[in-house]
């Protein structure tokens, strides 16, 4: 698929946390246009991996600019956190963690 924005799921994962790495009020603008690229593994259907995508998109695509930018913005951060740990569990690292720094 030919896109702009990227399509995948890592990618698209990557994509989105771009944006939330800028200032709360910057990190919202096209964070969207990743969302609609984001697709789910086979393997992750079913799985906390599927319940932490979709709340990721619904996060980003219900937000609305202006209001709660930084709130909104730190629960994206906390849900991202949530799902790649949630990869790297699936994908056998049990002891996963996001860390002290971030």
């Amino acid at each position: 698929m030919d896109t702009a924005f990227g399509h995948g799921f890592v990618t698209s994962i990557m994509q989105i946390a771009r944006h939330f790495a800028l200032p709360p009020e910057q990190a919202w603008c096209g964070a969207g246009d990743h969302v609609e690229g984001l697709v789910i593994p086979e393997q992750f259907k079913g799985t906390e991996i599927q319940e932490l995508t979709t709340l990721l998109r619904k996060k980003v695509i219900w937000h609305q600019p202006g209001s709660m930018d930084t709130e909104d913005a730190r629960e994206v951060i906390l849900v991202l956190n949530r799902l790649v740990i949630a990869i790297d569990h699936q994908l056998g690292i049990p002891d996963a963690n996001i860390g002290t720094y971030q």
